[in-house]
């Protein structure tokens, strides 16, 4: 199992077997892999994954810059 996150909402999905993965939520065509274990996902609240990915979006985007 692997997370992947949105780049452009911050949407977290768990799927396994696939490397090509798609946000439902927004739209975006291809979500970005995480280091984030399936099995912590798991644990997380709804306000630990919003959280992560909040804080996600604003490390990568300064990446970007």
């Amino acid at each position: 199992m692997k997370v992947f996150i949105c780049p452009n909402c911050g949407w977290i999905r768990v799927v396994s077997r696939r490397k090509n993965v798609e946000c439902f939520k927004c739209g975006e065509i291809q979500m970005a892999v995480t280091k984030l274990p399936y099995e912590k996902v798991g644990n997380m609240s709804e306000d630990e994954r919003k959280n992560y990915a909040k804080t996600w979006l604003y490390l990568h985007a300064a990446k970007n810059k």
